[in-house]
């Protein structure tokens, strides 16, 4: 397995396997392995990569100025060792020196899908996803790239950029991972108390609930209340169109259902598409 820390290491060496017709796969993510990224790189395998790159790189464009770039979780020697047992064939790990170099002033910014749920909550979040992602597809030279459902929004606001700037490689999307009792795996699940913990199993537990042919007014009601009987604080809860991601009027196939709640301090995001 090759571990890159230089954009223009990586850019070359992934010149060259293009020349020679390999298939190349991209994995973004800011690190801190778990299940869920490493059913990324499954994915990316049964596609028939013949390379497969792991980035691991916690974004500072992506934060907010009161977000936790800072304490955002770090390992690095794990998530090597995660990359080299799952079967990744090359791992990229910037700094931010040298992914935004010394007056930075290029970014990309999507302005429909963007716009709300998340977007609306973090200004500038989707400003740094979009830049950072394709600065990474000018390095790897992906054929496709593997992003999670968990994300919901942020994988369709991927697809739009790599539709709309002629972006030569397809995007993957990956079905969320849970934990056994259900809550989504993700890094920051790390920063949950066990009483936290529990109180998150509200969001699983709460999509299993929904079917369709329902009014979604009445349905948003509905979940906003079982997450704050659970104890959350209800960031939104939004039943929308699963591509254009326009609020619907009622529940049917192909709605996304998303929420994003504080469980304590710390903001956990989940979906399920109907």
């Amino acid at each position: 397995m090759k571990i890159f820390r230089e954009p223009g290491k990586l850019q070359k060496w992934a010149s060259a396997q293009k020349l020679a017709g390999r298939q190349i796969a991209l994995v973004p993510t800011m690190g801190y392995l778990h299940e869920g990224h490493l059913s990324l790189i499954e994915a990316a395998k049964r596609k028939g990569a013949d390379e497969i790159v792991v980035s691991v790189f916690v974004n500072p464009v992506q934060f907010g100025p009161n977000e936790d770039y800072d304490k955002y979780p770090r390992d690095e020697k794990a998530d090597l060792a995660k990359c080299r047992k799952a079967g990744a064939t090359a791992v990229f790990f910037p700094t931010p020196a040298n992914m935004y170099l010394d007056r930075h002033s290029v970014y990309i910014v999507e302005e429909d899908l963007s716009r709300g749920l998340c977007g609306a909550r973090r200004p500038g979040h989707f400003r740094g996803v979009c830049t950072v992602v394709a600065k990474l597809f000018n390095l790897a030279h992906p054929d496709f790239a593997v992003f999670g459902q968990k994300d919901y929004q942020q994988a369709q606001v991927i697809k739009r950029m790599v539709r709309d700037l002629n972006f030569d490689l397809k995007i993957v999307t990956a079905p969320i991972v849970r934990e056994p009792s259900g809550l989504a795996r993700s890094s920051r699940n790390t920063y949950l108390s066990a009483e936290e913990r529990e109180r998150a199993l509200a969001l699983s537990g709460a999509l299993k609930t929904l079917a369709v042919g329902r009014n979604a007014a009445t349905e948003r009601k509905r979940v906003v209340k079982m997450l704050e009987d659970a104890g959350l604080k209800v960031d939104y809860v939004e039943f929308v169109d699963g591509g254009t991601l326009e609020p619907v009027k009622r529940t049917a196939k192909g709605v996304c259902v998303l929420l994003a709640v504080y469980d304590g301090k710390t903001r956990l995001i989940d979906n399920r598409v109907l």
